[in-house]
């Protein structure tokens, strides 16, 4: 059996099943972790999520950015992007089944085994594995809950746009889902940056991406993540594993088996895409 981590899909969904071709993926032995971001801005993410909830135990996701957006729309606190090609699946018959089924996602997957945590944007150097689980089961159990509404309608916003312990109520879970889905830079303060998305050798003066961050305190294991389709991967570190390759930009899906530490890319990218 083994276990493959995939960077983010974003309705590519023939690039994705080129990828299992490549991969031999079989349901019946291998496994398949996802780095969120499932829908949005390719062709077909309602065939996206449809394959992948049919992979039942083989498969599963953190939830991205996208995903929350896409969930946040179901509920009237966003409007779903024309560009996002999300539309189909409020209007299909399992739309519903679907987006139940997408909102019980985690924020965070782990294996002790394989020594190894996934996130769809990375853990914050001012975490501990410890604190980045509770972190994750404190926005799973708002999403999961009655009180997601309240959540959903104070999830967007920027700030604060540092962690503080002090941090309380919906102002918490909105900080705690930024680290997890929308991390890459970090200002000299030690706080996010929301605009940056490029290479690393464009970055501003004095900002750093978290992973390279001089205090961390998760200081084991492998932290792998997706959002970041510039970085393609390269973070100059083997314990942070970026996965997210730009498929629906005209890149390739990547898929990194956690065995053994090999990577593979789909023979095509994302059709309609780029």
């Amino acid at each position: 059996m083994a276990l493959y981590a995939i960077g983010d899909v974003q309705g590519c969904l023939e690039a994705l099943q080129d990828l299992l071709d490549t991969i031999a993926f079989n349901p019946t032995h291998d496994r398949l972790w996802f780095a969120g971001d499932l829908v949005a801005r390719g062709p077909d993410s309602l065939g996206v999520l449809r394959f992948i909830r049919s992979l039942g135990d083989a498969a599963e996701s953190v939830l991205g950015n996208h995903d929350l957006h896409l969930i946040a729309a179901r509920y009237g606190a966003a409007t779903p992007k024309k560009k996002d090609k999300t539309q189909a699946i409020f209007d299909a018959p399992d739309g519903a089944a679907l987006l139940d089924w997408l909102q019980q996602r985690p924020m965070l997957l782990e294996s002790t085994e394989h020594e190894c945590v996934l996130t769809h944007a990375g853990i914050p150097p001012d975490w501990s594995l410890d604190e980045a689980r509770a972190c994750a089961q404190d926005v799973e159990s708002a999403l999961r809950s009655n009180g997601i509404h309240a959540f959903i309608a104070d999830m967007y916003g920027n700030e604060p746009a540092r962690w503080s312990n002090d941090l309380t109520g919906t102002t918490r879970l909105r900080v705690i889902t930024n680290y997890l889905t929308r991390m890459r830079l970090l200002t000299p303060t030690g706080g996010l940056d929301f605009d940056f998305k490029e290479e690393l050798a464009t970055a501003p003066e004095g900002y750093t991406p978290w992973f390279m961050h001089p205090a961390p305190r998760l200081t084991s294991g492998r932290v792998l993540f997706g959002h970041w389709a510039a970085l393609n991967g390269e973070t100059g570190n083997p314990r942070y594993i970026g996965l997210d390759s730009g498929c629906v930009w005209g890149g390739q899906l990547t898929a990194y088996r956690v065995d053994d530490g090999q990577f593979f890319s789909s023979t095509r990218g994302c059709v309609s895409c780029s």
